[in-house]
């Protein structure tokens, strides 16, 4: 198969308003790095052809944290609808190139080079399919979506590709990192996570 039919793109997630967490997750500082910065930069080690970064609440707060790096900002003006709002902006944004994306949280600080780089490995072993992470017997974000799929995220609701993965479960890779259940959703999840130290590379 030709090495532009493995080409996936990167979609960055950071438009939302943390409303439970009460702050931006998106700007929380880690180990010296801020969340959305370190999320966008190891995902960027994967070498996509094209790379976004859908952005919505405190969108200039947050693409200036980024502004340096190679990711085309994508405004959604829905973003209060919800991540899949957020998700289907960025999957129309990228370039037609793209046979798949990459999609990524801001959310996950143990999120790591070497798994994203394994989705991506999973995946080109079936392009027409999924990769997705697996962690608490569910399939996740990070997930790598082909483009074929992209259509279907009109009509899976308010939890991102989460139903179409389930739904499709039979053409979906897994990689599993129980890890990655670790999020910062709630202010205990960042106390935790304080307490505990962020992910080491």
């Amino acid at each position: 198969m030709p090495e532009a039919a493995f080409a996936h793109g990167l979609v960055v997630l950071a438009a939302g308003a943390s409303t439970r967490l009460g702050r931006s997750k998106q700007l929380l500082t880690l180990d010296g790095e801020v969340l959305v910065h370190r999320t966008a930069r190891v995902a960027l080690a994967t070498a996509p052809r094209d790379a976004v970064i859908v952005l919505g609440n405190g969108a200039a707060s947050v693409h200036a944290e980024v502004r340096q790096l190679p990711l085309r900002r994508v405004d959604c003006r829905e973003w209060r609808d919800g991540m899949n709002a957020s998700l289907r902006a960025g999957l129309a944004a990228l370039s037609a190139e793209c046979a798949g994306a990459l999609v990524v949280l801001c959310d996950q600080p143990w999120l790591d080079v070497q798994h994203l780089q394994a989705l991506c490995a999973t995946w080109r072993l079936a392009p027409h399919g999924a990769a997705a992470s697996f962690y608490q017997g569910r399939l996740g974000a990070p997930a790598l979506l082909p483009r074929g799929w992209f259509a279907q995220l009109a009509s899976v609701g308010d939890r991102g590709a989460r139903d179409l993965l389930e739904a499709r479960r039979g053409e979906v890779g897994r990689v599993a990192n129980e890890a990655l259940a670790i999020d910062i959703d709630e202010p205990a999840d960042l106390a935790a996570l304080e307490r505990n130290g962020p992910a080491r590379e």
